[in-house]
């Protein structure tokens, strides 16, 4: 693979565009008018081969593989306090999907460098995006990159690839085609062949900025705080270049014992079905710990501007 296509910037234009949806879940409300200013963004997400090339030149060791103290994790099992992550595994047959522990297992060994857990690599992997990756472990390569983590609305402005407004990165009809990687089939136990996994960077069609993987492959990190509603909507004004809330209102009130804050993941992933998580578009997002990586979180980076990339 190309390392130089993976990493290459894409401009996109200022904008004033409607972010967020009042159609589908609540998190996602309201639609608002936000502008945001030009920027690039790369066009494709971060790949093991490039993650890989950044651990060697800077020796830099993921929190998936760092050793856990006790004293964070108050009341966890101690088999659960080794370094891992957590790993999708498909279930033997149809389950209740109100119960997510059923299809994903708190993994030791699981890392970027193993994203199944011990015995499973990446070398035939190189060009699939980097999976396992905690918010500071993309900021650290984004940092050595010369780049930055996108905030949400520009994450969302360059899903959206000018469709003001869409349902999904292509337009308003969803036919169910080879259009991104998100689970085909049935969910969490038997997908369609050539789903229920992560593909290589850019195996779909590019939206119209020229951004592959904006719907499904992988979750991507922001560097905005989670509110369960977005932040700064209802003025009468669009705001301009939005940021989210505030880091005391990113923790999740359901786990009041973990304090961890929390911030925006966006563009769905390989494990979106229809009949569970219809979240592989624009203006869906959700929370995650910024402490956490799992096998279907990556990123990708912005930049000003494509000069001198």
């Amino acid at each position: 693979m190309d390392i130089s296509l993976a990493t290459a910037l894409r401009q996109i234009p200022a904008q004033t565009f409607t972010m967020g949806s009042d159609r589908h879940y609540p998190e996602e409300r309201p639609a608002h008018e936000v502008t945001v200013d030009a920027f690039a963004i790369e066009s494709r997400q971060v790949t093991n081969a490039e993650y890989e090339r950044f651990v060697a030149d800077t020796g830099y060791v993921t929190v998936a593989e760092r050793p856990l103290d006790p004293a964070d994790f108050p009341g966890a099992p101690a088999q659960n306090l080794q370094p891992g992550s957590m790993v999708f595994a498909r279930t033997s047959g149809p389950v209740d999907l109100r119960h997510l522990n059923l299809w994903w297992r708190w993994t030791p060994g699981a890392s970027w460098r193993h994203p199944e857990g011990p015995g499973s690599a990446v070398a035939e992997r190189a060009d699939h995006p980097v999976v396992h990756i905690a918010h500071e472990d993309a900021a650290a390569y984004a940092h050595w990159r010369g780049r930055r983590l996108p905030t949400e609305a520009q994450w969302e402005a360059a899903a959206r690839g000018g469709l003001d407004g869409a349902e999904y990165t292509w337009g308003e009809d969803n036919d169910a085609g080879p259009r991104a990687n998100y689970w085909h089939g049935d969910f969490p136990w038997r997908p369609d062949t050539g789903y229920g996994h992560t593909t290589a960077v850019g195996s779909h069609p590019p939206n119209a900025y020229g951004l592959f993987d904006m719907a499904g492959n992988v979750w991507e990190w922001t560097d905005d705080w989670y509110t369960a509603r977005h932040s700064g909507a209802g003025g009468c004004c669009a705001p301009r270049n939005p940021r989210g809330g505030r880091v005391e209102q990113s923790y999740d009130p359901r786990q009041p014992q973990f304090r961890v804050p929390r911030k925006v993941i966006k563009g769905g992933s390989f494990l979106c079905a229809d009949s569970y998580c219809r979240r592989y578009r624009p203006a869906a997002r959700r929370p995650q710990m910024i402490d956490t990586g799992m096998s279907h979180i990556g990123f990708r980076c912005v930049g000003d501007s494509v000069t001198g990339d």
